[in-house]
């Protein structure tokens, strides 16, 4: 069965729909500008609904059957940041490297060899569909890429980057490096400084021998962290006692918000945007709910917790 056919089975539309949209798919995109936290823009493109379907669609029944290195922690079902900063927790220092422009790095030349390497898959006309689906071809270029913003990226990057994960992990091993990749964050970690001095070194030169993808490393943001300094893996802090917290900062707002809530301060959206940061304070440090709920209530933690914006309504008088 053509991917074509199997999409159709997975969308409920029509094949000729199916054809229709995919034929348009790379130019298909609503492109804009969010602002990154260390400053600059970040460009998001967001694809037709219609699009997004399809690819959500060859992520169940080809994308999310590849495989992934065990080195690669996000966009996995059951993996998180927190199982990312564990595997570097105790008091060694920390290597962190960053991919240049990651997602538009990789082209439709690099999910083509995929393909031919590795069967994933072997019909021409298959390659060809999904080239169209999973790549957006940006105004003014001819160049097909990766988009962020598309359901679809994430898995076409873990896929393709396993000989790498693979290649690196087994090269820093011999020097008791361990090594974990969290999209474009790349995160090594010894028992001491000594251990990463030749890693650098290593990721250029396996970058330079993988045939794809062709990636660069953002040199501005590779940064070496030692004890004294607090590190920090993917948002979070490894506490030298071989934990992982959110950290004080994150700590005095929650405080400082849910005091806020005991004196109905917050309006609906804050009570949402608090509801998200206690469930992300469960998943990553249980605990600290249970010092909010000691210094403020179970019941005001609890009724965050359960709160639940109303849904929207028309104004029928516009």
């Amino acid at each position: 069965m053509s991917i074509v056919d199997t999409l159709s089975i997975e969308s409920g539309l029509e094949v000729s729909l199916v054809e229709r949209i995919i034929r348009n798919a790379p130019v298909r995109y609503k492109t804009y500008q969010i602002p990154k936290r260390s400053g600059g823009t970040r460009t998001i493109s967001q694809p037709a609904r219609e699009v997004k379907v399809l690819q959500r669609s060859l992520s169940e029944v080809l994308l999310r059957l590849l495989p992934v290195h065990e080195a690669a922690m996000a966009y996995r079902p059951g993996m998180s940041i927190r199982d990312n900063a564990l595997r570097h927790a105790g008091d060694g220092p920390i290597l962190k490297m960053d991919f240049k422009d990651f997602f538009p790095s990789i082209k439709t030349h690099d999910w083509v060899q995929y393909c031919k390497e590795t069967g994933a898959l072997t019909d021409p006309g298959d390659v060809r569909v999904t080239t169209l689906l999973l790549f957006q071809r940006p105004k003014g270029s001819t160049t097909l890429r990766l988009a962020i913003g598309a359901p679809s990226s994430p898995f076409v990057s873990n896929a393709l980057l396993y000989e790498f994960d693979e290649r690196i992990t087994a090269a820093v091993a011999r020097d008791h490096v361990i090594y974990t990749r969290y999209a474009d964050d790349l995160t090594f970690s010894a028992p001491r400084t000594g251990y990463l001095v030749n890693v650098e070194k290593m990721v250029q030169t396996t970058l330079a021998g993988l045939e794809y993808p062709k990636l660069l490393i953002n040199a501005q943001k590779t940064t070496r962290i030692t004890r004294k300094y607090g590190r920090r893996v993917t948002g979070l802090t490894l506490t030298n006692d071989g934990g992982v917290s959110i950290g004080h900062e994150r700590k005095r707002i929650l405080h400082a918000q849910v005091h806020n809530a005991t004196k109905d301060l917050l309006d609906k959206d804050q009570i949402a945007e608090l509801k998200g940061m206690l469930g992300f304070v469960n998943s990553v440090e249980p605990q600290f709910l249970d010092v909010l709920r000691r210094r403020y209530g179970h019941s005001i933690i609890t009724s965050i917790q359960r709160f639940e914006l109303p849904p929207p309504t028309l104004d029928l008088l516009e």
